[in-house]
């Protein structure tokens, strides 16, 4: 018997060497159309610890999700519908056989049809991926693979972002969500996530992708500077002004302005921040002539903004300006997945071919990462200019660890070695004793708060605040009745003419809804009749509706116009509780 490696993103083993049982081993099945069992292979006996008669005859799932009737009626359902309209169904589960131990595995189902595209029966497979030490509960039924842990690279502006973990799959779909509106972001998250490659993605995914990118760090600027540079200046507005120049703000017109490091502003400027996110227009300093743009903002901030607006030091309106959509970046160390995904990145990047070995990787995974990518970047970068053979092992990770200052501090108990050290180790000192608390620690150490701003970037350091937020996201009570769920809905439309006509519903919100294939839109123009079955419940939803857009092709868009108060309610808790799936969390 072999050591195969398991492959950290995904759980699968990821060598053909296989362990004895039925760890590794795949099942195949033949079914008729209504999903029954007509074959099964040797290996699926295996599995599943029965007999050829106990197997025949019986419907597919009843070999899966043991324990839990309602889930196996769901899983038969959901993967004959799949698999009969679209040709092709999988989605991971866990399996008891007769044994009593649980399995993780992967089912697919393939349909196979005659030459009239009838179909005429199913292939099944389930592969037994890993296993399960303790019986945990059963997962709900996924159809959508992006749940699952599985390695894609999108690239931003030259830049790879690598992305493995099911937790930051699930968190860029609500990125691309946000890249669709037009109103500000506010990016949260530890130093080192990447908040700046976030922000240019939804650049990069909005309308405004052809526009003007413009970025700014409000924290690396003199506060003399910052206003006159979003702001722009005329000639004589100052010494040294010897001509006019544009703000940022104007070079970002109709595109997106991002403020790194938003807290920093001083209260001054972000009046007048607030002003232009409402809409109003601006002098230049010293000007004389109005100028109003067009711009998104998208700024970036420790977690900490939140004390910022209890000590006085933010105002509390612009922060809820801001933050229509909140996201919060997830540390590295939520996210195994991608700590693997990123190294082998980073390693190939610089030296192509390396590769590192099983303990490698286990010395990679149980670091805590506090400077997250940035620092995860850095140290594969000096272990592979280190290295002189292709495998890199645990000792080079450890040795490179070792000599990180970030691992250097957690061991200090005194302020030794260089100036760079000692001040680095009083900066951290003064964190702890005011509990990450950035104004009391400057005040301590006899700093403005922008310097030790400054400092915390320098020598990378991140102190969580107590009451920093685990959610991914956090919508605005103004935005939730934008936002709109994917559906299959059929819907009957009557005109005031009382002609009616069926289409189907692709998107609902509790403001309105999607709609295609609606052949003769302009019949159903004014108020119409709109009902449709109410998604996971037997209600049938009705309410009077006026088309607000026309998409071409039969595609339109429903504002609901009156609407009764107990339906309402029903349609906001179900699209507050798709909210809730997404990972968005909700105002109490």
């Amino acid at each position: 018997m072999g050591t195969g490696t398991k492959t950290p993103n995904s759980g699968i083993l990821r060598s053909g060497i296989l362990q004895s049982g039925v760890l590794g081993k795949i099942a195949m099945l033949l079914a008729d159309p209504e999903g029954t069992i007509t074959g099964c292979s040797e290996a699926a006996l295996n599995i599943f610890g029965n007999t050829p008669v106990e197997v025949l005859g019986r419907p597919v799932a009843a070999f899966f999700l043991h324990g839990d009737s309602a889930e196996r009626d769901k899983l038969q359902q959901t993967m004959l519908a799949e698999a009969l309209k679209h040709g092709y169904y999988k989605t991971s589960l866990l399996f008891q056989p007769k044994s009593g131990k649980t399995f993780a595995g992967e089912l697919s189902v393939t349909a196979l049809r005659a030459a009239s595209s009838a179909p005429t029966g199913l292939v099944v497979t389930f592969s037994v991926a890993e296993e399960v030490l303790k019986l945990a509960p059963v997962p709900s039924i996924r159809t959508d693979e992006e749940d699952s842990a599985h390695t894609v690279s999108r690239e931003i502006d030259g830049t790879n972002l690598i992305l493995a973990s099911p937790l930051m799959h699930r968190f860029m779909r609500m990125v691309d969500r946000v890249a669709g509106h037009t109103e500000s972001v506010l990016i949260t998250g530890e130093t080192g996530t990447g908040k700046e490659l976030i922000a240019r993605t939804i650049h990069q995914s909005s309308n405004r992708s052809s526009r003007p990118w413009v970025d700014i760090n409000c924290a690396a600027l003199p506060e003399n500077l910052v206003e006159s540079e979003l702001f722009g200046y005329e000639k004589g507005a100052f010494t040294g002004a010897d001509s006019s120049r544009a703000g940022l703000f104007e070079m970002a017109d109709k595109g997106t302005l991002f403020l790194d490091e938003i807290g920093e502003l001083q209260l001054q400027t972000q009046v007048k921040l607030l002003r232009v996110l409402d809409g109003y227009p601006f002098y230049r300093l010293g000007g004389h002539r109005k100028i109003k743009v067009d711009v998104r903002i998208v700024a970036a901030t420790n977690p900490d903004l939140d004390a910022a607006v209890r000590d006085g030091r933010f105002r509390e309106d612009l922060f809820h300006r801001l933050g229509q959509f909140q996201l919060r970046v997830p540390p590295l160390r939520e996210r195994p997945e991608d700590i693997v995904a990123l190294a082998e990145h980073f390693l190939n990047v610089k030296k192509p071919g390396s590769l590192f070995t099983p303990d490698a990787v286990s010395a990679l995974l149980s670091h805590s990462w506090p400077g997250n990518v940035r620092e995860l970047r850095n140290l594969v970068a000096r272990v592979a200019v280190e290295s002189r053979q292709p495998e890199i092992h645990k000792s080079q990770i450890t040795d490179a660890m070792s000599g990180n200052p970030v691992a250097q501090r957690q061991a200090a108990s005194m302020p030794v070695g260089n100036l760079d050290s000692m001040e680095e180790q009083m900066i951290i000192r003064a964190l702890e004793r005011s509990g990450g608390h950035r104004s009391q620690a400057a005040e301590q150490l006899g700093i403005s708060r922008r310097t030790l701003s400054r400092k915390l970037k320098e020598y990378n350091i991140n102190i969580n605040s107590a009451d920093a937020a685990n959610s991914l996201g956090f919508i605005s009570i103004e935005q939730q009745k934008f936002f709109r769920a994917r559906v299959t809905l059929d819907v009957l439309l009557k005109n005031q003419k009382g002609e009616e006509v069926r289409a189907q519903g692709v998107n609902l919100s509790a403001g309105g809804m999607g709609i295609d294939g609606l052949k003769e839109p302009m019949k159903f123009t004014g108020i119409l009749d709109v009902s449709f079955p109410l998604p996971e419940s037997s209600t049938i939803f009705q309410a009077k509706a006026r088309i607000v857009w026309f998409g071409g092709e039969g595609r339109v868009g429903l504002r609901f116009s009156v609407i009764d108060p107990a339906l309402f309610e029903q349609l906001q808790h179900w699209t507050n509780k798709k909210m809730k799936d997404e990972g968005w969390e909700l105002p109490s």
